[in-house]
Parts: structure tokens; sequence; C-alpha cells
């Protein structure tokens, strides 16, 4: 009968090997994973920065939004015109305090992943954005074993980036380029609004 000790000592054998089966999988011409993480403004702002980058050469991009709701923003209304080279899934419902139902959150967070699955794997677009994935994974909605099995699993044109706060060690481990915002002022302090044009 194995050990509680032993039974250690094996899973770190085999999340060694599983990492090293990832690493050793990743080709130079391969599309890259990029994470935009850190606790100030900008990670979603800087992906949609690159989808205009990628639209600009011609290229196809999906976008899965994990947490954001149905708000109206004027990146939404912006990247409407561009329906023939960009995929749209909003597949939050908002911020987890405003469903207040974890369970519900959890199924909203494996949709996406299905989503995001189905659009990494297709070896149809360039680009996926998986926007706010990083604060599903910190509540824990998602397995990150599984979220690194997606992105490992993605067509070899298809570059990934992730956004949100707190980005689990296992996902920076595994990203091509981290790019970490940190918050220095921040007008909410001020008692400053949101602005449109500016924050949504």
């Amino acid at each position: 009968m194995t050990t509680d000790e032993e039974h250690v000592e094996a899973m770190k054998k085999l999340k060694t090997e599983q990492r090293e089966k990832r690493l050793a999988s990743k080709k130079l011409d391969r599309g890259l994973i990029l994470v935009h993480t850190g606790n100030g403004k900008g990670k979603s702002s800087s992906a949609f920065g690159v989808i205009v980058r990628a639209l600009g050469w011609g290229h196809q991009v999906g976008l899965v939004q994990y947490i954001k709701g149905t708000w109206k923003t004027g990146e939404r209304n912006f990247f409407d015109q561009f329906r023939d080279s960009l995929t749209w899934h909003t597949m939050g419902e908002g911020f987890t305090w405003e469903t207040q139902d974890r369970q519900r959150d959890i199924e909203a967070a494996k949709a996406a992943l299905k989503t995001s699955a189905e659009l990494l794997q297709s070896g149809d677009f360039d680009l996926v954005v998986l926007d706010e994935i990083n604060i599903v994974l910190r509540y824990d909605y998602l397995a990150m074993e599984e979220v690194l099995d997606v992105l490992a699993s993605r067509a070899d044109r298809t570059s990934v980036i992730l956004t949100g706060r707190d980005a689990r060690p296992e996902l920076i481990e595994a990203a091509d380029l981290v790019t970490e915002m940190k918050e220095i002022k921040h007008p909410y302090q001020q008692g400053i609004k949101a602005k449109q044009g500016i924050d949504f």
C-alpha cells in the first residue's frame, strides 16, 4: 500500500514530467502564450490593442470574455465593424459579487473554457484573447491543469492572451511573455467614477 509520502513524491514526479512534456512540445514557430496581469489598469486594454494590431494585418481573431457581462463598452462598439475577422463571445455574467451564486459562476466559466478550447484548437485563428480568465482561476472555478491542457492543445498558428489579476504561478511558468500592470495611482481613490471612453 502506498504511503502518503510516497503518493506526494509520485505526484511531484508526475507534475515535473507533465511540465517537461509541455516545454518539449513548444515549437519556435508556434503561436505565443501572453499573460497580462497585475493590480493596475490596462490588462484588457492592452489585449484590445494587440487585437487591433492583428486585425490590421488581416488576421483572424477570437475573444472570450470570462467575467464581463453584457455591459455596453466602447471596444465592443468599435469592434462590431470587424465581424468578418473577429469572433466575440461574452460568456460571463458580470463580477462574482453580482451573481452571488458560485455554482452558476463555475458553470459559466466551464462553458467559456469549452468555447475557448474550440477557438484555440480549430486552426482558424491567429490570435485568441481569454479576457479575465485569471479571475476565474483565482476563485478556483476552473482547474489549472485543464486550462494548461487547453493552451497546450491549441493550433500551431494560434497565439493566446490571458488577462486578469493574480495570474497563477503555473500559468506564468507556461507563458512566453508575462506583463504585470502595477497600480501607482488611481482616480477611484479620489472618488472619481469610471469614465466613458477611458474605462469602458
